[in-house]
């Protein structure tokens, strides 16, 4: 196996996290990292060793995601959100309900924040890009992702501090 598809397979649970994020189904996001892998291979030509992989796959993700999003809103399609919560395996219990029901309450809160902060929270918070890194995946300026970044974590925490009530 090639250096580029191990570094596709090894980025693949990051890539499913940040479509989770976009779509808010896991069906459609399966779909959607399956159809950025084969765009990236085919065009894998077009990725500049030394620079960052996942940038590139993330900007790959998320252009292919904007393209569905144009073309459903043009045939007046309608957008879902996640109405179920995966399980986790395993343990059981007060607790782990519990946490399912806080997990669930934020997961539902971040696919009610507009797009453009769900994608700079995703990639700067849970991706762990830089601001300039995430700023190169969506091509705006590292202050805007700063700014997006923050107005995305004061409508979530307000969100979730509401959920408690």
């Amino acid at each position: 196996m090639s250096t580029f598809q191990t570094d596709l397979v090894a980025l693949l649970p990051r890539l499913r996290r940040f479509a989770q994020a976009l779509c808010g189904r896991p069906d459609q996001a399966d779909d959607l990292v399956q159809e950025a892998c084969e765009r990236a291979l085919r065009s894998q030509d077009g990725f500049t060793p030394g620079t960052r992989f996942d940038s590139w796959m993330f900007r790959i993700l998320r252009n292919l995601w904007l393209d569905s999003h144009r073309r459903r809103a043009a045939r007046g399609g309608v957008h879902e959100t996640l109405d179920d919560a995966e399980s986790i395996p395993g343990a059981d219990g007060a607790s782990v309900t519990m946490n399912l029901l806080d997990l669930r309450d934020a997961e539902r809160a971040l696919l009610r924040l507009p797009h453009d902060q769900r994608e700079a929270l995703v990639l700067t918070c849970i991706e762990d890009l830089t601001y300039a890194e995430a700023a190169a995946v969506l091509g705006v300026p590292p202050g805007t992702v700063m700014s997006r970044a923050a107005r995305g974590r004061i409508a979530l925490a307000k969100a979730l501090g509401e959920s408690d009530r």
